[in-house]
């Protein structure tokens, strides 16, 4: 019977084995199972961020040009509507040349005159003319009280009459140039200028 009992013996280490083994490919296969859904989870984790981090980057790199484009667009378009502006202020600055030469002219230099004249209160003065206008300096210089100097101002393009009383340490200014530019910066606000 000793063969018998190391048969039984040996029978029962092998089913105990056999289980053993069975177990083992249990735990490995779950261990296998849970790995992959870990290394799953994780790729996936993985590839959600680096496509939210491309798509950061993506908007940034477009946003950056978007506003690069508008920029550069701005500027264009302050150029254009500057160059719109001048040329507009070019042809009133030409009609106003051109009405610097009639008589109805002649007349708003006198008055033009007078009025500096009241601001200098008879005070001694230099009264400042553009070189067209100098063949009219006589009856500007016969507004003014005091002891008046007329000279050439080649920065008047334009006409009209400007003041300098040193006494007073005051410069009036009724040029038909600086009343054209005072109207630019009114002329850019209430102009709509719109470029297409």
């Amino acid at each position: 019977m000793p063969k018998n009992k190391t048969d039984n013996f040996l029978k029962a280490i092998k089913k105990y084995a056999k289980a053993q083994k069975n177990a083992m490919r249990g735990e490995v296969k779950q261990i296998k199972t849970e790995r992959l859904r870990e290394a799953e989870d994780k790729g996936k984790a993985d590839s959600e961020r680096l496509i939210k981090e491309k798509l950061t980057e993506s908007r940034n790199r477009h946003t950056s040009q978007l506003a690069a484009k508008t920029r550069e667009g701005q500027r264009r378009l302050f150029i254009e509507r500057s160059t719109m502006v001048d040329e507009v202020f070019k042809l009133a600055a030409d009609k106003l040349v051109y009405y610097a030469k009639s008589d109805e002219y002649a007349q708003k230099l006198i008055e033009s005159a007078k009025t500096v004249a009241e601001v200098f209160e008879g005070r001694d003065c230099i009264i400042y003319l553009s070189e067209r206008d100098l063949d009219r300096a006589p009856d500007v210089k016969a507004q003014f009280g005091g002891n008046v100097q007329v000279k050439a101002d080649k920065t008047i393009k334009i006409g009209g009459v400007r003041g300098y009383c040193e006494s007073m340490g005051i410069i009036a200014d009724e040029t038909l140039d600086s009343k054209l530019e005072a109207q630019r910066g009114w002329f850019v606000e209430n102009a709509e200028l719109s470029v297409l």
